[in-house]
């Protein structure tokens, strides 16, 4: 259906979009952004059949609709070599199951060692140097899944379905205590603590937070639960802030009350749902955690 042509992606139209005008792929199937439909415009950058037509053209089945998305962008992040563990990929995105202990994106230019080196090295490779696009975040010492976007367009409307909640995002922890109510939410504004550079806490003056949390095994012995958790925000450790304010911080969290029996916070992003808006396919993605207490095979496998 798509296929990469230099700076240009060519996308073969199938039956279900038949019908549609390239204006309404581009506004309501694909959500882009005003600015990025007027670049496109002023850059010529759509044809149909090798040639510029009006938007309002309809669109008929294995009609070849041309997207230029791969113009080279500046860009101040250092392409590096690194191993990456790749979960999915095609020609609009990325998803990797990152290791604990790596920054996402640099703090400053000069800086290498993060996910984003290793993906710009990645994407360089196929000859694509566009921007890094992260469309959500992880906690450097937190492992699992992260969606990047490999052009403009699909970083658009992968921010628009993230705001509208339509990527579901599962994570999984390691506890202290016996967790007595087998389901629960949590909703309890998180603001910045004043008292520390880089710790949240429950303010009633913070941002909306709520988690949801599901237990699936609990160690009498060790006095620890595995939880599941999904959040309808996703607001700054959130899950470490909303865990410890119940009274059960994850397992290695010393920042948030957890005592140091492992590394760092027992926090993996196990799992990335959502509905992939350019193949009209659903897309889940499982990520193995190499680096946890305990052993989720049982809890997740394929």
């Amino acid at each position: 259906m798509w296929s990469k042509k230099g700076d240009w992606l060519e996308c073969v139209i199938p039956s279900f979009w038949q019908g549609l005008t390239i204006e309404m792929l581009l506004k309501e199937v694909w959500y882009a952004s005003k600015k990025f439909a007027h670049q496109l415009r002023m850059e010529k950058g759509i044809k149909l059949n090798g040639k510029e037509v009006s938007w309002q053209t309809p669109l008929q089945e294995k009609d070849r609709l041309q997207l230029h998305l791969y113009n080279p962008e500046p860009s101040t992040i250092l392409p590096e070599y690194r191993e990456l563990s790749v979960l999915w990929e095609d020609e609009h995105l990325l998803i990797i199951n990152k290791d604990a202990g790596i920054d996402i994106h640099p703090s400053e230019p000069s800086q290498t060692g993060t996910l984003a080196n290793a993906v710009a090295f990645h994407l360089q490779s196929q000859g694509i140097l566009t921007k890094i696009r992260h469309i959500h975040r992880l906690d450097r010492d937190t492992s699992g899944t992260i969606l990047f976007a490999k052009h403009m367009l699909a970083g658009t409307t992968l921010d628009r379905m993230l705001a509208k909640r339509e990527i579901k995002r599962t994570y999984v922890a390691l506890v202290h205590g016996i967790i007595k109510k087998r389901i629960g939410t949590i909703s309890a504004p998180i603001g910045r603590d004043r008292h520390h550079p880089t710790r949240r806490r429950v303010s009633k003056t913070g941002a909306k937070a709520v988690t949801h949390y599901r237990v699936l095994h609990t160690f009498p012995n060790e006095q620890t639960s595995l939880v599941e958790l999904s959040l309808d925000t996703g607001r700054t450790h959130q899950i470490r802030v909303h865990m410890s304010y119940i009274g059960h911080p994850l397992v290695g969290d010393v920042l948030y009350g957890g005592r140091e029996t492992f590394h760092r916070q027992a926090l993996h992003a196990v799992k990335l749902t959502f509905f992939h808006p350019f193949i009209n396919e659903p897309v889940s993605c499982l990520a193995p955690a190499d680096d946890f207490p305990v052993d989720l095979t049982p809890f997740y496998h394929h």
